[in-house]
């Protein structure tokens, strides 16, 4: 048999590498290369135009117009010739050229006449591709022609590379994500363990300053809460990190009593004032009594600055000082000032005071404490009400801190929180969710003051099975249980129970982000803890009022995948019919990898499914998807990554219902 001719580029192995750089073979469709093929098939006025790749074995055609094949074996192209020069090759009678005159695909096959191509060449002068135009019949191309298929080829290319990039930057985006992943992470497992036994500190004080008490035993009981307020004032700048950066942070708009919450501050942090320091607050004369503002922002950003006020002043004085400075028919402009005595910012310091986990020198933590947050959390919180905080400062003579915000003005009295909720609910059954013995006490002596009833399960398994045999109106479920968790067990009430009860998540989890979750997880309602009485009475109150919920199911968007089959028949019947097969196999792998922790197997396989819920649009489920990713890079999977995976399964089998339907 005579041997088939395939000639070799003298640097094969370094082509073939440059190729793989590419990542471009076996890709789906893609407009842009396209586009670029019918501006081909145009210019030349050729019914046959290609770009193809050429690898070890094989012609692979990236898009294509009149050949109706996604390959063909290397041995039998024009491409294998074309690779080996650096110029155009045009060969306008194939019948007269002595090297395809015979070629099967000029007497047979495709019927090839006239060729002519561009070699798709690297900037580092690798030749990975072609660029072709061809017909059925003889003909030459003008200059114009071979000019415009030689800038087409750049197109490619530069198209290719530039891919590429954004195919780095897209790497180098998810290695920042998976920080900030790892970060929120830490933050939500502090928050929590932090949480669970504040709550309980919180809540049975409260309970404790509702029962007959003498007037030693009230101020101990003040302290105690008072002490618990400030422990909860350091866990939540932590947490406001988060919701900074996420954008999750805003302003909640009410009307306050501006001197009471003053004086309310000045209270707060009197006790925190040394024997040597005189600690004053000065209000103008001409301030409003009630304005329209967030109060609870307010709080923190004085309670920040005259709390470090007061831990960095040993002698002297520290003064809040308030004024009115100017006043329109709708607004008031409010001069705040803290200023101290105390031992002063360095000037080469007082730029960076306001950096995250900075202090103005190292020998400041260790002497005095502190996270290094809280400056930097006034700043975005000053920010966040469109002003700027700034500060004069000496070295060993004290600092002095101000700002002016822009308060509305307000006619409406102020709504003062009862201490005492009032249940107008009358009797209700209710189910709590909650492992920690603390919490399910002290959530049991809070429902029952309430008038309701309750039962308590211990795991999400014991909540599955009090719901199949009892009657109850409401569930509290909290999110971190062993067994089954709280939005494992919300789920499993959603879609196997086929309940609509209201779920309320009761969770010492309190970061950006966690509530919607919660939310799209099925979940009605979300009462971080600690929890103040009235917070979760008023919660039950919002969900029992609430339409019945209706179940959302997730629902493939196929707008792309359509776009696509108008430019190609057919393609949507294929790539449907393909995630029917494939992503139920890829699924299981992908769960058969999670179990024995092979993280290798896990990123590979999310690679795969991340490409179908792209494709299909299902945005949400490829959030889980990444969350299991996350955990794999971390080389540790948690509960987290399983619950991603139960709502992965159950998500795209609904999915493959709708579409086997259309099919």
């Amino acid at each position: 048999m005579e041997s088939v001719d395939i000639p070799v580029p003298h640097n094969e192995s370094q082509r073939l590498d440059a190729l793989k750089r590419y990542n471009i073979l076996d890709t789906l469709p893609d407009n842009a290369f396209d586009d670029a093929t019918a501006l081909v098939s145009y210019i030349c006025g050729v019914p046959i135009a290609y770009i193809s790749f050429i690898d070890e074995s094989r012609q692979w055609f990236k898009s294509e117009i009149g050949i109706g094949v996604s390959e063909v074996p290397r041995e039998i192209t024009f491409c294998r010739y074309t690779i080996m020069d650096s110029k155009l090759v045009e060969i306008p009678d194939t019948l007269l050229n002595d090297r395809f005159k015979d070629d099967a695909n000029v007497t047979g096959g495709f019927k090839i006449r006239f060729y002519a191509g561009v070699p798709l060449t690297t900037p580092d002068g690798y030749h990975i591709g072609v660029l072709c135009a061809a017909d059925h019949m003889p003909r030459n191309l003008n200059d114009n022609q071979r000019n415009a298929l030689k800038i087409v080829a750049r197109h490619v290319i530069n198209t290719l590379e530039l891919e590429t990039k954004n195919n780095e930057l897209a790497g180098q985006k998810k290695i920042a994500e998976r920080a900030v992943a790892a970060k929120d992470s830490f933050l939500a497992n502090m928050s929590h363990e932090i949480r669970t036994p504040l709550n309980a500190v919180i809540g049975f004080t409260e309970l404790l300053a509702g029962t007959k008490l003498d007037q030693q035993q009230r101020g101990y009981v003040k302290d105690v809460q008072t002490a618990g307020e400030n422990l909860l004032l350091i866990v939540n700048d932590i947490l406001d990190l988060s919701k900074i950066e996420s954008g999750g942070l805003s302003l909640e708009l009410q009307p306050f009593h501006l001197k009471k919450a003053l004086r309310h501050v000045y209270d707060l942090l009197k006790i925190k004032a040394s024997k040597g320091v005189e600690f004053n607050l000065y209000l103008d004369a001409e301030l409003p009594e009630i304005i329209s503002g967030d109060q609870v922002r307010l709080n923190q950003i004085l309670m920040n600055l005259a709390g470090n006020a007061l831990k960095f002043t040993k002698e002297g004085e520290v003064t809040i000082s308030v004024k009115k400075t100017a006043e329109t028919d709708e607004d008031y402009l409010i001069r705040f000032s803290v200023k101290d005595t105390g031992i002063g910012i360095p000037q080469e310091h007082i730029d960076t005071v306001f950096q995250r986990f900075t202090q103005a020198e190292e020998s400041t933590t260790r002497k005095f404490g502190g996270t290094g947050l809280g400056l930097s959390i006034v700043k975005q919180l000053v920010e966040l009400h469109d002003s700027t905080i700034q500060v004069k400062s000496r070295e060993g003579l004290g600092s002095e801190f101000f700002f002016t915000l822009t308060y509305e003005k307000t006619f409406h009295e102020t709504n003062e929180r009862e201490t005492l909720p009032v249940n107008d609910l009358g009797k209700l059954r209710i189910l709590l969710c909650e492992d920690n013995r603390l919490n399910q006490k002290l959530a049991q002596n809070v429902i029952e003051g309430f008038g309701f009833e309750i039962d308590i399960a211990e795991n999400g398994d014991q909540g599955i099975e009090s719901l199949s045999k009892n009657q109850y109106d409401l569930v509290l479920m909290d999110l971190q249980m062993p067994v089954r968790d709280g939005y494992q067990t919300t789920n499993y009430i959603r879609k196997e129970l086929n309940s609509s009860i209201p779920i309320i998540a009761m969770t010492a989890h309190s970061l950006a982000g966690e509530q919607d979750r919660c939310y799209d997880a099925g979940m009605d309602g979300y009462v971080p803890k600690p929890f103040k009485q009235y917070e979760l009475l008023e919660a039950i109150k919002t969900v029992l009022k609430k339409e019945p919920r209706s179940m959302k199911r997730p629902k493939a968007d196929l707008s792309r995948i359509e776009e696509t089959d108008r430019k190609k028949p057919g393609w949507k019947k294929e790539v449907t019919t393909q995630f029917i097969e494939k992503a139920p196999l890829e699924l299981k792998e992908l769960e058969k990898a999670l179990k024995k922790s092979d993280f290798k197997t896990v990123l590979h396989t999310a690679e795969q499914l991340q490409i179908w819920l792209h494709l299909f649009v299902l945005e949400n489920l490829s959030k889980h998807l990444s969350n299991i990713e996350h955990e794999a890079h971390r080389k540790k999977f948690t509960a987290e990554s399983v619950d991603s995976m139960e709502i992965l399964f159950c998500s795209i089998e609904e999915v493959l219902k709708d579409l086997k339907k259309n099919v």
